[in-house]
């Protein structure tokens, strides 16, 4: 015991604790507390394992996780075996340079500038281990000290505030605009001081599945624009654009960085190509940034130092041969029109997404954690929106079977009345 007393003078408490044979652990309190409580969206997945196991897959209604149904573009798959039958195993799976492949970077430079009408090259982009890597590298490379903010706009997804919070910063949230699911401005205008770095952005957006308007984007960039003037500094826009290619009825997306120069690109393959585990994405820094040279000096460091760099090169060569792929939106539609237009017609205050492959609908009972717990006695999975900063407000991953969707309303019917009758 007194060793106990003086070895927890001489180190903090708060990276020590005892086990049952009073030995000092000496570990991250935040690490360990992430790494204690997973995600609600992993949680229900996990418990949709197991109802599954319990049983059978006909008669769990799982829309908790964002896993991509629809199948790779015929090229990928087409491009892999190709790779592997004609392409040396030291190229298919040794180190490529820590950006990236030069010949893949081009090819989606390529790509950007045939869409967009920009003049990007190479060197303003480099591959990352998805879309989560790139977010954390940015995220370090823009917190410069302890009291670096970055804004995110709620509903937003959940691993911002650990990926900000666990390099440094401190996450600021705006609460979401529930009529049109835009930008609260005032609240924003309201935010914005001299140690915000960043505002987070995510359109199509994840959990609401709406996209910002034009309006929206130029009025943001208005903002930001007199904002970095009056604070004398850059204010950043990351854009995290998993969804960029998932947009239906025709919606014209904004492509950011036409319209704010100041904006780095964070995008992932996860969901254009289904390509989730695969684990491949980029961060593009446009020449059009402020201090761009060392913007992406700073974020190849942090992934150097997050240990990201050589993002899978079996996966570099696919995209290479891919990047012009899109992936077929008329199985997700379908989906969104089915369950959408059911859960409205049952009642339901439900956002119609414009993009993405998630429906957003208010808890009829005002708790959604209440509604979450009583519709999985229905062995009905649905995500909570307080986590994304939007309490009261639950999200269904339509990217499922079609067949599913038709299964589970029964369920979605059920638990709307039994709310309906307390």
């Amino acid at each position: 015991m007194l060793i106990y007393e003086i070895i927890c003078i001489a180190y903090p408490l708060d990276v020590c604790y005892t086990n049952k044979m009073e030995m000092i652990i000496m570990i991250n309190q935040q690490m360990l507390a992430l790494g204690q409580n997973r995600s609600v969206i992993r949680e229900l997945f996990e418990y949709g394992k197991k109802k599954i196991a319990e049983c059978g897959a006909d008669n769990v209604f799982d829309y908790s996780l964002g896993n991509p149904s629809v199948p790779a573009p015929d090229c990928v798959n087409t491009a892999i075996k190709t790779i592997l039958d004609t392409t040396p195993c030291v190229t298919v799976h040794g180190y490529t340079s820590a950006v990236g492949d030069l010949g893949t970077r081009q090819a989606i430079a390529n790509d950007l500038n045939a869409r967009f009408s920009t003049k990007y090259s190479a060197d303003n982009l480099f591959l990352t281990c998805g879309a989560a890597a790139s977010l954390v590298s940015v995220f370090k490379a823009l917190i410069a000290y302890n009291k670096s903010e970055i804004i995110a706009i709620a509903p937003y997804f959940p691993e911002y505030k650990c990926f900000a919070e666990a390099n440094g910063a401190v996450f600021r949230t705006i609460s979401p605009d529930t009529e049109g699911f835009q930008i609260n401005f005032e609240e924003l205008d309201k935010a914005i001081n001299t140690n915000t770095q960043a505002v987070i952005i995510n359109s199509p957006n994840n959990p609401s599945g709406s996209v910002y308007s034009e309006e929206t984007i130029q009025r943001l960039a208005a903002l930001l624009t007199a904002k970095s003037k009056a604070v004398g500094h850059p204010i950043y826009i990351i854009s995290d654009e998993p969804y960029r290619e998932l947009v239906y009825d025709n919606f014209k997306l904004p492509f950011i960085p036409k319209y704010y120069p100041s904006t780095i690109v964070c995008y992932s393959y996860s969901k254009s190509l289904s390509l989730p585990g695969e684990r491949i994405g980029y961060v593009l820094v446009p020449p059009t940034c402020k201090a761009a040279s060392s913007v992406y000096a700073a974020a190849l460091g942090a992934a150097r130092a997050s240990g990201y760099v050589c993002a899978p090169s079996l996966m570099q060569e696919v995209v290479k041969r891919c990047v012009s792929a899109r992936p077929d939106l008329e199985t997700y539609q379908k989906n969104r029109d089915l369950l959408w237009s059911s859960l409205s017609e049952m009642g339901y205050n439900c956002v119609k997404p414009s993009g993405a492959f998630y429906l957003f609908f208010e808890a009829p009972n005002g708790d959604a954690e209440a509604f979450s717990e009583k519709a999985k006695e229905y062995n009905l999975l649905l995500v909570p929106g307080t986590g994304f900063g939007c309490p009261g407000w639950l999200r269904a991953a339509y990217c499922v079977d079609y067949a599913m969707i038709e299964r589970s309303l029964p369920a979605f019917k059920s638990v709307y009345d039994f709310f309906a009758e307390q």
